[in-house]
């Protein structure tokens, strides 16, 4: 090997050695980096209320893509209230469920399609035997693209019912606060008061009587 090309061979190699990465051998190929980046998240939160929230957490949480149900209060004045607070309606709070759930198994106008079933729309003053304004319905709806689904689906709604008004509001998100611990999954940790309770307050004849028909065009069970 001539002294020309001694040199030319150890520059090529120093220059090699600089290009590596901190760590690498130089006798094993460099790896391609596959890593993709994460996809976005499709997780969604939205709070529904719909009359005692016992009955809507239960009604809601069996669907398949719902994450969490949580019972609790939003709409009002006071913070962090109390069940005696609110229940005695001078809060400004209704009886809520945030609905944590994944819109690729579940999306956003099929969750509110299970919950307009779960509801009496036609009712301005309470829901069933539960009466006062912190037990009316409504949808609190956190980004503008929630509100025009939930706009669509409340049209959905309305069409179903013919001539009778659908009085189920859609409003802007407000603070929610979680009710105390024993509200939470009541029906699965009391169900016999809670069987009861949900019988003679007549919610699923009520049910029947305004989705009857609604239910059986729809194909639903």
């Amino acid at each position: 090997m001539t002294m020309h090309r001694s040199l030319s061979w150890l520059l090529g190699a120093s220059l090699l050695l600089l290009l590596l990465p901190a760590g690498a051998n130089p006798a094993t190929p460099l790896e391609e980096d596959n890593t993709t980046p994460e996809a976005s998240t499709t997780t969604e939160t939205i709070v529904l209320a719909g009359g005692c929230f016992w009955c809507l957490e239960h009604d809601l949480e069996k669907l398949a893509g719902v994450e969490e149900a949580v019972s609790g209060y939003s709409g009002g004045h006071v913070a962090s209230p109390s069940y005696g607070q609110v229940s005695s309606g001078n809060t400004g709070h209704l009886e809520v469920v945030e609905v944590t759930f994944d819109s690729r198994i579940l999306p956003l106008e099929e969750l509110l399609q299970a919950f307009w079933r779960n509801i009496d729309p036609l009712d301005n003053g309470g829901q069933f035997c539960d009466r006062g304004e912190q037990y009316t319905s409504a949808i609190f709806v956190t980004t503008p693209q929630q509100r025009l689904v939930a706009e669509a689906s409340l049209e959905a709604a309305q069409d179903q019912l013919g001539d009778q008004s659908v009085v189920t509001p859609i409003l802007d998100a407000s603070p929610f606060y979680p009710a105390e611990d024993y509200h939470q999954n009541y029906a699965e940790n009391h169900s016999l008061r809670y069987n009861y309770y949900r019988w003679s307050c007549g919610r699923d004849r009520r049910l029947k009587e305004v989705w009857g028909n609604a239910k059986a065009e729809s194909g639903e069970a």
